[in-house]
């Protein structure tokens, strides 16, 4: 199989071990990184002429991968909460 680009661990090197963490431990992280792998890897497929598809889906998948990146980024560089004092 060839090299898919733009996986997030390429995307944001710098945040491999945070990618790691919010995967298990954020449901809606979780959720949005996989949808955002799958829609990746349809790309490349389609880029690939494995599933070719025309031209309009083509940008439809693009623009949802680049809000899908857009939300995961934001949710990479958001300050975790402080603990409470007391718990």
């Amino acid at each position: 199989m060839t090299h898919v680009p733009h996986e997030l661990a390429e995307e944001f090197p710098e945040f491999v071990t945070q990618l790691h963490h919010l995967r298990e431990t954020d449901g809606h992280f979780y959720r949005i990184s996989n949808e955002y792998h799958e829609l990746n890897r349809a790309i490349h497929r389609a880029e690939t002429n494995v599933e070719p598809c025309d031209d309009a889906r083509m940008n439809e998948m693009r623009k949802r991968r680049m809000a899908l990146k857009d939300e995961i980024y934001g949710m990479l560089v958001k300050p975790e909460p402080a603990p409470e004092i007391g718990d």
